[in-house]
């Protein structure tokens, strides 16, 4: 009896190779938000110039930072999990999608980097005896500084062409609902003039106004990595059409024939 009710039961479906890229990509972008309680573990850092000479634990600087290692190389898999698909919309963009994505992670770490660079100096040469406190508060402000520089142009101006170059395919494509990549595609203006702005002195950079310039193109960031996690991509003869990955000579000499 339990054998013929496992019979009579439908067959399962097997995950496709398009709906697998989605759900991996999805994956990807959603990991990408986990940086978000930097913004509480890094605390004062970048205003406090005494940190490097103050006592305390650097963990939370760490435990930022190894976040920001994660999102830098989640943004790297969504670029090469996606271009396989969106290539053949526009390979161009496309690449040019990959590009800004491996730019930000590049920008990224060398972010991480100075972080780590002054928490070795916070608990290295800061406890010397007789260490020179203003030149060390001197290289920690640097050091900050190169930190809030990458992260400006890294983690705020190239999401805004990541969003432009992606946003433009997706809507082109129709893979995904149209009204997510237009909130990339109008988000992005107004983030590109914030950065502009913070990068001039105009505004600071976390304030009202980035902030509200901010919000679009996080939506849309969030709401495609969402929706590609789980409803997958719309029917689209991008994915429907294997991608051939023959020879040039070898795709012209089938096509002659």
């Amino acid at each position: 009896m339990a054998n013929n009710a496992r019979a009579a039961r439908t067959p399962r479906v097997p995950m496709t190779s398009a709906r697998k890229t989605a759900l991996v990509a999805g994956i990807f972008y959603l990991i990408t938000f986990i940086s978000i309680p930097t913004l509480g573990l890094y605390g004062n850092l970048k205003t406090d110039l005494a940190f490097v000479t103050t006592p305390g634990s650097s963990t939370a600087i760490l435990w930022g930072a190894f976040l920001e290692v994660i999102v830098a190389l989640a943004g790297m898999g969504t670029a090469v999990t996606l271009f396989p698909v969106v290539k053949r919309q526009n390979e161009g963009m496309a690449l040019g999608f990959v590009t800004v994505r491996t730019l930000e992670a590049a920008m990224i770490f060398t972010g991480v980097l100075s972080l780590l660079a002054l928490v070795h100096l916070r608990g290295g040469l800061a406890t010397t005896p007789g260490a020179d406190t203003g030149a060390l508060e001197t290289v920690g402000a640097a050091l900050v500084a190169v930190y809030k520089g990458t992260a400006l142009l890294g983690q705020t101006l190239m999401p805004c062409l990541s969003a432009i170059l992606l946003g433009t395919l997706m809507y082109r494509s129709r893979l995904v609902p149209r009204a997510l990549p237009v909130m990339g595609l109008i988000g992005a203006p107004l983030l590109i003039a914030s950065t502009i702005a913070v990068f001039f002195g105009v505004i600071e950079p976390i304030s009202v106004w980035s902030g509200i310039a901010t919000l679009p193109v996080a939506l849309w960031e969030l709401s495609l990595g969402l929706w590609l996690t789980f409803k997958g991509f719309k029917p689209s003869p991008l994915t429907d059409s294997p991608v051939d990955v023959r020879p040039a000579h070898a795709v012209m000499a089938s096509a002659v024939s």
